[in-house]
């Protein structure tokens, strides 16, 4: 899906100079936008989700009111080369001191990023989040799922009303029953073309969770909007005799659909967000911090962190069902479906143990006033294993300041890129409207 941008010019009139730029960006980038007819600076603004500045003049210091009664996001392309030109630094500058927040991309990559974010931003307003539960909060371990954000009214309203998303809830019950009833031959047929990776999971437990891909599949059948789906699957695992893991996954590789574990909305929105505007490789997992020391260590049931390179208090065990967590087969360097870890899902269940490439990482997650990012960048160093506990293959995260990190933390539940996202990050975050907490 193209956006469309709307291409902005100062009085008294466009020169060759906007022509000549405004050609070479359509050749650039007509793979990615439309470009609308261009207006004039002060003029009333046609329907655009965005609006580009070819060119920047001098007349723009005195044009501050104009730049403010835009309401839509500001991007500058102003060389042949898909970039900001330099000369337009003090411009720039300038008007952020006025409170005008501008995308000045200064690599050609970087400026389709801006535009893939720009399409997110567009795309939200017509996206559908599906999340399958009944009574959240009332089943397997309660004191502490009733905890959780995603779970309140508040947090669903903010986020519809923040980002133009619906959300519509669905009965887990009804959808593990619907899986049950699919016959056998039907998942083995389904099943029969996929490269699936699997260790010790029985013929049983794979029907079971190829089964509730289908139901899910069934579900959503002829709907063109849902972007994101999640499942209560932990505190009300006794709905069904399996985890998503796999559907997740499948329907990722399939469609491009965005996984909620646990039902985390706030998950599957940031994941949304990143993974389309950035294309990087993303999951969601636990943060252990090094630095909580018991508490964590009791969460996974084993007896200490393992050794590191360094100060201890800087690093991060991540795992989520007894693996790092739901990552797609495209992401993996290594994959598996294996049987389940957690007690407190049916025996029959599964979970996937694969690793995402050692090297740089950044952690990221929207808070819940929806205002606001934390991204901390750091690196996977490595991967530890504890048999017979939770954390059968976890992550070795290293991140620039551990105590920082803990106390500015939204949540248990975050968001791992591969790559130092930071740069791309504080570029498309003001598209929506988030202020960044470097860490």
């Amino acid at each position: 899906m193209k956006i469309d941008l709307l291409p902005i010019y100062f009085e008294p009139g466009r020169d060759a100079g906007f022509d000549r730029q405004l050609d070479a960006l359509r050749g650039l980038f007509g793979g990615e936008a439309n470009f609308l007819p261009p207006v004039a600076l002060g003029q009333p603004l046609p329907k655009a989700d965005a609006v580009l500045f070819p060119q920047l003049l001098g007349e723009a210091y005195r044009r501050v009111p104009d730049f403010k009664a835009i309401d839509r996001p500001i991007l500058i392309i102003t060389s042949e080369f898909g970039t900001v030109s330099m000369w337009d630094w003090e411009l720039i500058s300038y008007l952020k001191e006025q409170n005008v927040a501008t995308l000045a991309p200064y690599t050609g990559a970087q400026a389709r990023k801006v535009l893939a974010a720009i399409r997110v931003r567009r795309e939200l307003t017509e996206t559908k989040f599906v999340v399958y539960q009944d009574n959240p909060g009332d089943g397997q371990q309660a004191p502490i799922f009733k905890r959780f954000y995603w779970w309140e009214n508040e947090c669903t309203q903010r986020m519809v009303k923040k980002f133009g998303i619906t959300l519509e809830k669905r009965s887990y019950r009804e959808l593990g029953l619907r899986a049950k009833a699919i016959s056998d031959a039907d998942a083995e047929g389904a099943r029969s073309g996929w490269d699936l990776p699997v260790d010790g999971v029985l013929p049983r437990s794979l029907n079971s969770s190829t089964k509730l891909y289908l139901a899910v599949k069934a579900d959503l059948a002829g709907e063109r909007n849902v972007r994101a789906i999640g499942i209560n699957c932990l505190n009300e695992s006794h709905f069904s005799d399996t985890t998503p893991c796999l559907a997740w996954n499948r329907l990722f590789m399939e469609s491009g659909i965005i996984w909620g574990c646990e039902g985390d909305s706030v998950s599957m929105l940031t994941k949304l967000i990143l993974h389309r505007s950035l294309g990087a490789p993303i999951l969601m997992t636990n943060l252990y911090p090094f630095a909580l020391g018991d508490a964590a260590l009791k969460h996974e049931r084993i007896a200490a962190f393992p050794a590191v390179k360094g100060d201890p208090r800087n690093y991060v065990l991540v795992a989520h069902c007894g693996y790092m967590g739901v990552i797609p087969q495209s992401f993996a360097t290594e994959w598996k479906l294996k049987p389940k870890v957690l007690s407190i899902v049916d025996d029959n269940a599964n979970a996937i143990d694969a690793r995402l490439p050692t090297g740089d990482i950044t952690l990221a997650k929207i808070h819940s006033n929806f205002d606001r990012m934390t991204v901390a960048e750091g690196e996977l160093e490595g991967y530890a294993q504890y048999p017979g506990s939770d954390c059968r293959n976890g992550g070795i995260v290293r991140v620039n300041d551990g105590h920082r990190l803990m106390t500015r933390l939204s949540s248990h539940h975050y968001l791992l890129m591969t790559g130092h996202q930071r740069a791309d990050l504080e570029t498309i975050a003001p598209i929506f409207a988030l202020d960044l907490d470097i860490l």
